[in-house]
């Protein structure tokens, strides 16, 4: 195994040495089911993963890849980033950005398709890495096709951001044309309402803020 596993993921000349971590990784990754001991992924481990066009996170240790998604899955990011970014320039608080990369611990780091946070809360969680280390107020996740991926928004990704202190959480289906409302009680973040097209979408982390679901889905028929 250990052979078969050096001759798959030999460097080209030009490339760095791998370490012996990295192409179990790798390995790992390309042939999971041959691997039969337990590996807890780490933030560092994503360093040493090929840079291509799919999307890496890691919950709980465990690793999670999307593909390059869906061209109406953009467009919706797109939508909620601009109506977001709209009421942040009138009110001069907070800042709205796609996908950044959010890291709670070691174990724990993620990529929400589109976040606020509060300028406060961003003086703190911005580090010198470029990411986040403290939750933003609120994460919207724009859903993609297929049951693993929606397990991992509603389930696996709504326990990460009610463990770590998102304190809303929008679950966007293109598809439907819904929005789910997760809001922060107590300990957890619990589905709070379903909207649809004609629905308004309000919160009151940001004062003022409303928009129909409509608008969101504008040109996706």
């Amino acid at each position: 195994m250990a052979k078969l596993a050096m001759s798959i993921i030999e460097p080209a000349p030009y490339c760095r040495q791998l370490s012996a971590r990295e192409m179990v990784l790798i390995f790992r990754l390309r042939y999971p089911s041959t691997m039969t001991t337990s590996l807890r992924w780490t933030s560092k481990d994503l360093e040493a993963l090929p840079g291509d066009d799919k999307r890496y996170e890691i919950i709980d240790g465990e690793l999670y890849v999307s593909r390059q998604p869906h061209y109406y899955h953009q467009r919706v990011c797109l939508r909620f980033a601009f109506l977001l970014e709209t009421w942040t320039n009138h009110t001069g608080n907070g800042e709205v950005n796609f996908a950044p990369g959010v890291i709670f611990a070691e174990d724990d780091d993620v990529a929400p398709d589109v976040i606020w946070i509060s300028s406060a809360r961003l003086e703190s969680a911005l580090s010198q890495d470029g990411k986040l280390h403290d939750a933003p107020e609120l994460v919207v996740e724009v859903l993609s096709p297929g049951e693993a991926n929606e397990r991992r928004d509603r389930e696996t990704k709504l326990k990460l951001y009610s463990r770590r202190g998102v304190e809303e959480y929008w679950v966007a289906d293109w598809r439907a044309r819904s929005v789910e409302v997760y809001r922060r009680e107590g300990q957890q973040l619990r589905l709070t309402t379903t909207l649809y097209d004609e629905d308004p979408l309000e919160t009151s982390l940001l004062p003022g803020f409303s928009v129909k679901v409509a608008e969101l889905f504008a040109g996706i028929t």
